[in-house]
């Protein structure tokens, strides 16, 4: 839905929305049906990577770098994180 209203999005436009709806869908989801499979897992990190990729100038770069530079987390780290 986002990618449909906006083609590229500088990197505070894409945290303000991705935050504000594309985490919770996420959160949601895995506590929803708990993914404890990899299969599960990686289908969601799948859905932040191509999000991620939406970012002005940061199509291109390796995943772990525009986690970096947006300040996220994989979605499976958050996962641990929120458990602890």
């Amino acid at each position: 839905m986002v990618r449909r209203q906006f083609r590229e999005l500088d990197p505070q436009s894409f945290l303000i929305i991705y935050k504000g709806s594309g985490r919770l869908h996420l959160k949601y989801a895995n506590k929803a049906w708990s993914p404890y499979v990899r299969r599960d897992i990686d289908s969601l990190q799948k859905i932040q990577r191509r999000a991620t990729k939406m970012v002005k100038w940061f199509h291109k770069l390796p995943y772990e770098l525009r986690l970096i530079k947006l300040k996220l987390t994989t979605v499976e780290k958050r996962d641990l994180e929120e458990i602890s």
